[in-house]
């Protein structure tokens, strides 16, 4: 179903104004009292009013444009995911438009907003990781704009999502690293407020759980994604009295500056201390040793969201919250005892 924008006549019929009242109040013009003027800004914030001329037309006619919004196009994973939606986009004859949060809330809702006024049927979104209020993404669904998001998501948002099974992957991974006869197995987080590390973590203390292995102290730390927060982390559990055997990062971006402070500080991997990251990127390969990490199928979550969204635009009324789940693979390689190479 498209977006039914909020027009300058439901403004007007909701102020008791004229649709040309209204339009200059927005616009500042003098005749307009002050009053007045600030009355028509609050309802048209309130309603989230796109000011742009073209808006209405999206009620009669299609763009051919879906919005998508991601994190940062530097992560490997985001830049996979984006070729494998805009193939599947072209195939049904659409385009895409692409915003960048760089992991910030204010960016990723000013982008959903610039996206809006591009007059994009539809949007893609993988949340930022600083994202904590979801004010911006409920007016979205209270438009009934259609909306899927891919990878990171939010739990308590009412929108079709296509996800992987984290929980079972991080159980997964961690369950091999306890099979090659690991015991002090420590976990390299991402931020408490991000709901796809937390169901990560969530299956690292399934797995240890069903060990009867109850983390130590300490050994879970937040990082924040960069490789200075990954190095100190990784570096204070190598200086620990009882140092881990073994550790699960939640993704490759942190486990390469990790796997680097740990060398550097004399930790032969994997004879010492094992690695387990997430995502898989073309340089788990090719590190020094391997690194084994979770495969996630790039491809199919691209397709499977644009599919979605697609039958959203295009359902004659709205439709009910998906949740795709797909599956992942653990490629273990020479970090964790594998194939060495």
């Amino acid at each position: 179903m498209k977006p039914s924008p909020v027009t300058l006549k439901q403004l007007a019929q909701a102020l008791g104004l004229s649709v040309s009242t209204v339009s200059r109040a927005l616009r500042g013009r003098p005749e307009i009292a002050p009053a007045t003027q600030q009355a028509v800004r609050q309802l048209a914030q309130q309603l989230d009013y796109q000011p742009n001329q073209l808006a209405q037309s999206l009620v009669h006619s299609a763009t051919k444009t879906l919005g998508v919004v991601v994190p940062d196009l530097g992560y490997h994973f985001y830049a996979a995911v984006l070729y494998s939606i805009e193939q599947a986009a072209a195939q049904a004859g659409y385009s895409v438009l692409v915003a960048q949060s760089h992991e910030s809330q204010a960016l990723e809702a000013a982008g959903v907003q610039n996206l809006l006024r591009a007059q994009v049927e539809g949007l893609l979104v993988a949340l930022a990781r600083d994202t904590t209020d979801y004010a911006h993404l409920h007016r979205l669904i209270e438009r009934q704009v259609p909306l899927v998001f891919f990878d990171r998501h939010a739990d308590g948002l009412p929108a079709t999502a296509v996800v992987v099974d984290n929980q079972a992957a991080a159980c997964q991974a961690t369950q091999h690293l306890l099979a090659s006869g690991r015991r002090r197995i420590a976990f390299l987080a991402g931020p408490p407020t991000l709901h796809l590390s937390n169901q990560r973590l969530a299956g690292y203390h399934q797995a240890l759980a069903q060990a009867g292995l109850p983390p130590p102290p300490g050994y879970v730390r937040h990082v924040d994604y960069t490789a200075q927060t990954a190095s100190r982390e990784a570096l204070a559990l190598w200086q620990l009295p009882h140092p881990p055997d073994a550790l699960l990062t939640v993704s490759d971006r942190v486990a390469y500056p990790a796997m680097h402070a740990l060398r550097r500080a004399g930790a032969r991997i994997p004879e010492q201390v094992a690695l387990v990251s997430f995502n898989n990127e073309p340089a788990c390969e090719y590190m020094t040793p391997s690194l084994s990490s979770v495969a996630q199928p790039l491809a199919q979550i691209g397709q499977a969201a644009v599919a979605l969204l697609l039958a959203q635009i295009k359902a004659p009324k709205p439709t009910l919250p998906q949740r795709v789940v797909l599956a992942t693979e653990l490629v273990v390689r020479a970090s964790s005892g594998g194939e060495m190479g």
